[in-house]
């Protein structure tokens, strides 16, 4: 039967119509819950839902670990973490779209899907799937849980309508203290509550070269000889900034984060070589990469990396990945996003923090100095290697599902396989991964 919340949803969604309806969006049907109903075996299944390409990512090591002992569904929300989820899973697991959160595409979707559990990665908590899961008997918790203090204080104003979602938590792995203090404000207990650090980590690939890189910089006309900087996952001003700002004699590329700002971002650097241009300019110096899926080659190339959506109000971008490819990374003060990761990473000497005003003599500094980069470097790799192991954890916690080990009961007790003793994290008592 419908509930409370589907005609809420019927009205929100007809009031955003203008904006949702110019976003290309496939899958409806399966949005709707209506999808191939999966194979009925004598193993059980655990459903990982990972929202969108970062999510998905995320699950690299603990997939492989999880399938050996059941069956693993990984779904996705958006288009391209759906894509992305089927280029990694499919071969090992079922990948499948997660359905709207009206009552009705849930039932659907469970009827059809039959997950034994079910681990939300991060967050995306909707209040009628969750429902339906304790309904129907299926643990249902977050792994790599993460809720920064920005999207904290918006959950926090509709607590009322959300926070019964919280409380009915089989139980919420996140990334560290301050995370474990939010989740447990919204509703979730205390025993309940498990400290397993990011998966992020795990999934960084320690490389010192990356294949297709060499044509990459061929293709755009890019000198091997002259010091490159890229800035990744750049946002709105920052182009002009880097343009700017960089040093004489270096060459510049940027990778804007949304494909939507390409023209505005190569506006911002007057005369760049674009990527889908496919020509390469001999002597150009700035270029920009408007692609998809080839950042992680342009890293590789790198002098120094700026980490970009962190110089404006953007909340940051993730610095592990070039920090693992071995780069002398920089990035901007406004990181909440990543605030956890990028504590790690400069606390040990592996990340450099510069402001507006200071990017530019950073970036001088890096270049000229060799020894300086070569130190941020092999300090941001230690940092990643020590921060590993995440994955593992999760994997006993997931799998401790099956054996009745972490199902409701006493509530002031979290799995004994995974999380042997209490520790006071914080000022507060709580189970934390060892």
């Amino acid at each position: 039967m419908p509930n409370f919340l589907d005609p809420i949803y019927l009205i929100v969604a007809a009031i955003t119509a203008p904006w949702w309806a110019r976003k290309a969006r496939g899958g409806w049907t399966e949005r709707f819950g209506k999808i191939e109903p999966l194979h009925t075996g004598a193993r059980k299944r655990l459903m990982l839902h990972a929202v969108s390409v970062g999510e998905v990512n995320a699950l690299r090591h603990l997939v492989p670990l999880l399938t050996p002992h059941c069956d693993v569904l990984v779904t996705a929300s958006t288009d391209t973490g759906l894509k992305r989820a089927t280029e990694l899973y499919s071969s090992t697991c079922d990948v499948r779209r997660y359905p709207l959160d009206a009552s009705w595409a849930v039932r659907r979707f469970l009827d059809a899907t039959r997950p034994d559990a079910v681990a939300l990665v991060e967050l995306e908590l909707w209040p009628n799937f969750v429902a339906a899961c304790r309904t129907r008997g299926i643990p249902i918790g977050v792994i790599n849980g993460r809720l920064s203090e920005r999207s904290f204080k918006g959950y926090r104003k509709i607590k009322r309508f959300i926070g019964r979602s919280f409380a009915s938590l089989d139980f919420a792995a996140v990334q560290d203290t301050d995370y474990a203090l939010r989740f447990e404000a919204m509703g979730v207990h205390p025993g309940r509550c498990l400290i397993t650090g990011s998966m992020k980590w795990d999934s960084a690939r320690i490389e010192d070269t990356v294949a297709g890189a060499d044509t990459l910089a061929a293709e755009m006309g890019i000198d091997r000889a002259r010091p490159l900087i890229v800035a990744g996952s750049t946002g709105p001003d920052e182009e002009s900034l880097l343009h700017n700002v960089c040093p004489p004699g270096a060459q510049l590329l940027c990778a804007p984060r949304r494909t939507e700002r390409f023209d505005e971002a190569a506006r911002a650097m007057p005369g760049c070589v674009r990527r889908s241009d496919m020509r390469a300019r001999p002597g150009a110096d700035r270029f920009l990469l408007d692609s998809i899926g080839e950042l992680r080659m342009a890293y590789s190339l790198a002098d120094v990396v700026v980490v970009g959506r962190s110089f404006g109000d953007l909340h940051g971008s993730d610095p592990i990945e070039p920090v693992a490819l071995g780069k002398a990374t920089v990035i901007g003060p406004a990181v909440s996003d990543f605030a956890r990761v990028v504590h790690e990473l400069e606390s040990a000497g592996g990340l450099v923090r510069a402001s507006r005003d200071t990017l530019g003599q950073t970036l001088q500094r890096l270049l000229t100095d060799t020894e300086a980069r070569t130190t941020l470097a092999n300090l941001g790799r230690v940092a990643i290697r020590s921060n590993q192991g995440s994955s593992a954890r999760h994997a006993s916690l997931l799998l401790s599902l099956f054996d009745g080990e972490s199902r409701r009961g006493d509530e002031s007790n979290a799995p004994r396989r995974v999380y042997p003793s209490p520790r006071n994290v914080g000022g507060t008592e709580r189970r934390v991964a060892t």
